[in-house]
């Protein structure tokens, strides 16, 4: 019978959820993911310093000594990005997915340029289109960019998924798979209601069961990869996904775990369900978005959060080079003024919901897993930086 890792991925193609290379090896995924906040968490990790040190060097050397330090970082984290998305695919068999900067995510023309920028330095080092999901967060705008880079043969992971209208409208757009946040759509009903949710009644795990079963039923090619975990539970209910992406933690527990793991979700059942099919279009797009308070409040969130990932990582970066240039005592400053991008109520702690980053980084900063970080926590995770970088520049 197996583990449960290994019954799931008899059903379910597994992505790991994490750019720590090394638990990519371990878990041995198809696919995986990265965004801003991933990567500054292997950044912080001693044994890729010295990749983030050389992509800020070259970075650097390319736009020459008189460029503000602010450019050359801009330059760096999508090289930077693009050197973990290459290490991650001599890991892995399949795909992985490189995120659009979430600061554009209402501009279509914008996305569409930065992503064919990304696609055309993975295929200056050689990687296939096939081998690359561009990711993008699935406001309207964000989707009809995906439908004109699928038509260009760039495919594209629409991420941020709250609600069925997104949903539909990435699959009549031709999208090549759309990631649903079920952990984030939990949290927010349990704020909303104050109740706890047994993993079948899990509201995240009802919408995305709703999703794939609205695909399957009419025969939609868009693959649909249920994402942002909170508990083994919303996976196992999820079983027989396209695909989950899973962080190294719930990976390390379905390894350890065993017992049958029934299928959940199944085409065949999907297609002999009663559902009537809701044409897409912008009208009908805003009308359910405007009546869907959860898809509404989490998108806007969570762009907020990519954004505030993406600066953070800037921050982390520019310390470092600031290090590496001029051994500026800057370790202190940039962890208090990172830690006030997220402390939105200023009471001295960053909460889960206040942090809005990748689940995975928080929990590596948590580090008495009490549920949120404090200004020591996060210091300490920029402080093996700043030492780093301080006897490098010595």
């Amino acid at each position: 019978m197996g583990n449960l890792l290994e019954q799931l991925r008899g059903m379910t193609v597994v992505v790991a959820d994490t750019g720590d290379l090394e638990a990519i090896r371990n878990f041995t995924p198809r696919d995986a993911t990265t965004n801003p906040s991933l990567i500054a968490a292997a950044a912080q990790m001693p044994e890729y310093r010295e990749v983030v040190d050389g992509t800020l060097l070259q970075a650097r050397k390319a736009l020459g000594p008189d460029a503000e330090r602010a450019q050359v970082v801009a330059l760096a984290f999508d090289r930077l990005a693009i050197a973990f998305g290459l290490r991650i695919l001599d890991i892995v068999p399949g795909r992985v997915s490189t995120e659009v900067d979430a600061r554009l995510s209402y501009d279509t023309a914008a996305t569409v340029e930065k992503a064919r920028d990304l696609m055309a330095q993975y295929a200056a080092a050689g990687i296939d289109r096939s081998r690359v999901l561009i990711k993008i967060a699935a406001t309207w705008e964000g989707i009809r960019a995906a439908e004109q880079l699928e038509r260009e043969g760039i495919h594209c992971n629409l991420t941020l998924m709250f609600g069925l209208h997104q949903a539909i409208a990435c699959a009549e757009a031709g999208v090549t798979l759309i990631s649903p946040f079920v952990g984030r759509i939990l949290d927010w009903h349990k704020k909303a209601t104050g109740q706890d949710y047994a993993p079948a009644d899990d509201p995240g795990v009802v919408s995305v069961t709703r999703i794939y079963n609205y695909y399957k039923k009419f025969g939609y090619k868009t693959e649909v990869m249920g994402a942002s975990f909170r508990n083994l539970g919303e996976i196992l209910e999820l079983a027989g996904c396209d695909l989950l992406t899973i962080s190294p933690a719930l990976l390390k527990q379905l390894e350890t775990g065993d017992g049958p793991l029934p299928r959940k979700l199944d085409p065949s059942a999907a297609a002999d369900l009663d559902i009537a099919p809701i044409p897409m279009d912008l009208a009908t797009f805003e009308r359910m978005h405007a009546a869907d308070r959860m898809a509404s409040d989490k998108l806007s969130e969570g762009i907020r959060g990519f954004t505030q990932a993406l600066e953070s990582t800037e921050a982390l970066l520019s310390a470092r080079l600031a290090q590496i240039e001029d051994g500026a005592a800057l370790g202190k400053v940039v962890s208090e003024g990172m830690f006030g991008l997220y402390d939105h109520d200023g009471d001295g702690y960053v909460t889960r919901e206040e942090w809005l980053g990748t689940d995975a980084v928080f929990d590596a900063m948590d580090t008495d897993h009490d549920g949120r970080i404090s200004l020591a926590e996060m210091g300490a995770a920029l402080g093996a930086i700043v030492h780093w970088a301080t006897a490098r520049a010595a």
